[in-house]
């Protein structure tokens, strides 16, 4: 099995009008509630109202919900690109399915590989896009054809895909991943650039 390769909250809105998107954020030394909300395009009132604080102190480990108003709008980047809620979803799902039982660090290098994709000239310029690709009907990620993808990622997965979003590539630029068990000669063949776990990353 070769491929590549986070999970959003819907809450109902207060209105009642329209599902609300939210992700889990885990607060960082250095973090406070302005550079988090920059980060998400929100002010620290919306985080505030979010998560019902009565200040603006935050302690490093703490978890807060970061509400998006809709999938398209952009949320983080990677080397100056703009990646939306519904980029991070997908990735961390893509994640889930290819190494729900690996290291986190294993999960952050699958995120990567997508990534390193996404900015390579010989593959589609989209995580959306990356995930999706098949070729004469074989889809590039077997989660992708197995339907597995579809299932909700787990809150390391998420924070493997924001790690990997905000630019950690543990796997030194790899383009492919497979497991130890792997057949294709092909894949098999190409250059190794990091072993974590069960999976090999090759460039």
């Amino acid at each position: 099995m070769v491929l590549f390769f986070t999970c959003p909250l819907y809450a109902a809105a207060a209105d009642g009008t329209q599902p609300r998107l939210q992700i889990k954020y885990t607060v960082v030394p250095g973090d406070n509630l302005y550079n988090i909300g920059k980060k998400y395009g929100l002010g620290p009132s919306a985080l505030m109202k979010a998560n019902r604080l009565k200040d603006t102190i935050i302690h490093p480990g703490q978890v807060l919900l970061i509400p998006l108003k809709s999938d398209s709008a952009s949320q983080v980047s990677r080397a100056g690109n703009r990646f939306t809620a519904g980029d991070i979803n997908l990735l961390a799902r893509l994640i889930e399915a290819e190494a729900g039982s690996e290291s986190y660090l294993a999960k952050v290098a699958v995120g990567a590989v997508v990534l390193n994709r996404v900015q390579s000239p010989i593959y589609p310029d989209s995580i959306s896009r990356v995930i999706n690709q098949s070729n004469n009907g074989t889809y590039q990620f077997s989660p992708v054809h197995n339907g597995s993808i579809n299932r909700p990622a787990r809150d390391d997965s998420v924070k493997a895909a924001r790690e990997a979003l905000n630019g950690s590539d543990p796997t030194g630029g790899a383009l492919f991943f497979f497991t130890s068990g792997a057949a294709d000669k092909h894949l098999k063949s190409r250059p190794v650039s990091k072993i974590i776990g069960n999976l090999t990353f090759a460039l």
